[in-house]
Order: structure tokens, then sequence, then C-alpha cells
């Protein structure tokens, strides 16, 4: 069974960030660290190969710059064989759907049975790229899921949803997307993080894909959030009540 897990690496939200005052674009730092709801990702897709055998293999795509890798041996040292990484300058200010055609395009050229993802990334929050990556290829979309089980030819899961969850399952291949709490991501471990020095790590443009960059993202204008007003005091003289529910008229809540 092939497994491909999506990730991203992002800055440290840690640390302080610049914009670039051209573009607006963030100013992304050498060293980037791992999405932490793809932790999430990898975890399910290592322990749906655990479950398929020894043959199984998960190796994460990632499209960005590539930097000083740091991200991409986070994912590596959790156990992943290895990683494909898409880094073009060509694509920055991508959107998301010019993002979802870069994956798929990579997870097609190496070839898979499942595909794993966040539901959004933490530094662009669309939320649709799962969805969108499973109609470039072809197959159906499993989202949100807060717990995954194998069946014996496929995947079944618990959508989350507003009111609870429903049960949903499809035939291999699918694209799985998993909630964060769906499982508890494994720590990396020495060996783990030395072996992750050795997996293989495999660079690509977008025209090594195929894919042609004919659209992106604008960003028009930066400004400061404005400040805070100060609130209304009301002192209850016995009819202040009148005076909060003119508030609430007014701003068409009742």
């Amino acid at each position: 069974m092939k497994i491909a897990v999506c990730v991203k690496q992002i800055p440290d939200p840690a640390t302080p960030y610049s914009l670039d005052p051209a573009t607006h674009f963030v100013v992304r730092p050498h060293d980037q660290v791992l999405d932490d709801t793809d932790r999430y990702g990898i975890e399910v897709g290592l322990q749906m190969a655990a479950a398929a055998g020894d043959d199984a293999t998960v190796t994460v795509f990632s499209m960005g710059p590539s930097g000083s890798m740091q991200g991409i041996r986070q994912a590596l040292s959790m156990g992943a064989d290895g990683a494909v990484v898409v880094d073009d300058p060509a694509l920055r200010g991508a959107e998301a759907l010019l993002t979802a055609r870069i994956l798929a395009a990579a997870i097609a050229r190496h070839g898979f049975d499942v595909v794993v993802t966040g539901t959004e990334s933490t530094d662009g929050y669309s939320g649709v790229v799962p969805q969108q990556i499973a109609e470039l290829l072809g197959v159906p979309a499993l989202t949100f899921a807060r717990k995954v089980e194998k069946t014996a030819d496929g995947v079944r899961i618990e959508r989350q949803t507003a009111t609870g969850y429903d049960v949903v399952e499809a035939a291999l291949p699918v694209v799985l997307s998993v909630t964060a709490g769906s499982v508890e991501p494994r720590y990396p471990s020495f060996k783990g993080i030395m072996a992750a020095k050795s997996k293989p790590v495999e660079t690509l443009t977008a025209s090594d894909l195929g894919v042609e960059v004919a659209t992106a993202q604008a960003i028009q204008g930066v400004e400061p959030v404005p400040a805070r007003q100060a609130g209304e005091v009301i002192e209850d003289d016995g009819e202040a009540h009148l005076r909060i529910i003119a508030l609430l008229e007014q701003r068409k809540v009742v």
C-alpha cells in the first residue's frame, strides 16, 4: 500500500515574522517548522501502514520553499519513509487550487492508494485543498475524519459534524482529511531523528510535474487592525434592560 501524506512547512508561530514590503507576503525564513496540524495526518498514515503490512510505505508531499528542510525532517523522524518537495519560485502566491494541482500532480506521479491530509493549514486556513486534490485525482474525499478504520477493501471514517458525526466509507483509492485530535501523534525517537537524515527527499518544480503556473494571489494592501474602542458603561437604575434591548435591536440581534 502506498500512503501519501500532505504536509506543509510554515514559519515558527512562536517567533516574530515580517512582510515583504513589495508583495505583502510573509517572508519565509530558512528554518521552518512542520505545521502542527499535519502531525495528525502523519500519525494516521503511519498507523494505516503498520496495519497494512511490511510492504506499505508512507511518503510526505509538500509544496513551498524547502529552506533547511527542518519541517520535512520532523515528518521523516516520526517514521515516514521519504518525501517529495515541490520548491519553485514561480509558485509564490499560489492560491488553493494551484496548490491542489501541484500536490495532486506530484502524488499521481508517485502513485498512491490513500492520501491523508489535515483539514487546513494554520497559515492559510482555506480548508478546500483536500477536496480539490480528491477531485483532481478522481477519487472520493472522506473529510473531517475524527476516527479512521481500515475495512476489507477501503476506509471507514467518523466524519465530524456540527451535531455529532456521520459514518462514511469508500473503497480505495481515497483522500482523507483528518481533524486535530483524531489520533495522538507520536514523538520522534532519537533513532527516528538519526534515520531521517538518510531518508530520500526528492525536490521538484512545477515544470517537472507538467503544471502550468498561470495564476497567483495578489495582496493589494495590509493595514493594522483598528484599536478596540471603549464600550458603553450602563448604570442600572432599574431601567438598564431597556437600553440593552435597544442596543441589541440596533444591531439586529433581536
